[in-house]
């Protein structure tokens, strides 16, 4: 892929992947912009002055570059991304971030992915980019609609865990998951979702004796 020479920071909106009523996926095109899975950007519609940050959700190989959305209530830029159509000029900044894994721990390194609602966003770009990886995800989500795009993940490496409905694999909260299935102390776990979630999980996993260098976290929201 040829580097990108210039400091033009606009991509060409490619089109807009709706997954649920307020969920969807943006692919721009790339231009050859570089990253690491796990690291985000800051998004906005060209010549506005607002932005929002998201976390990749493409893979490292692609020739394009996506983002996935959560439309919320007071966000004014979810809501002003949503609306634009294919052509339309997105304005990026970064890559930025180091929510990433170390080269020398994939494929040889078991991992933990806990997420919830849109904060899968990084985890679907590491499963992507690095087809040998050792992991299993655990989607926390309250209805089993909000499965974004589970079909990536093989049916055994991914839990999805519910809390107002019962059509997931799992009925309840990821941490009371957890706390019925003990992580294994060498797994190296990566947290993204809202503050609370991963307050808890950093003191389950404690509890169970995983090594808090082992544990990286990402507030999504």
């Amino acid at each position: 892929m040829k580097l990108r020479t210039t400091q033009d920071n606009t991509h060409e909106l490619l089109d807009t992947r709706h997954l649920t009523e307020s969920a969807y996926v943006l692919r721009m095109s790339r231009r050859g912009l570089q990253f690491r899975s796990g690291q985000h950007i800051l998004l906005g519609e060209a010549g506005s002055i607002h932005n929002r940050e998201y976390s990749v959700y493409s893979a490292e190989q692609d020739d394009y570059f996506e983002v996935l959305i959560k439309e919320v209530d007071d966000g004014l830029v979810s809501k002003q991304l949503k609306k634009l159509k294919p052509g339309s000029m997105l304005q990026l900044e970064g890559p930025l971030g180091f929510f990433t894994i170390e080269p020398g721990l994939i494929g040889n390194a078991k991992f933990l992915f806990v997420a919830t609602g849109s904060g899968i966003a990084p985890f679907h770009s590491f499963v992507r980019s690095y087809p040998a990886l050792n992991y299993k995800i655990l989607h926390g989500v309250r209805y089993a609609s909000e499965a974004y795009e589970k079909d990536t993940y093989p049916s055994e490496q991914y839990v999805l865990c519910t809390s107002q409905d019962k059509k997931g694999d799992f009925n309840g909260r990821v941490t009371s998951f957890l706390e019925s299935n003990p992580v294994e102390t060498d797994t190296h776990c990566y947290l993204c979702g809202n503050f609370e979630m991963i307050h808890e999980v950093f003191e389950i996993l404690e509890r169970q004796g995983v090594p808090p260098q082992q544990v990286h976290a990402e507030v999504y929201f």
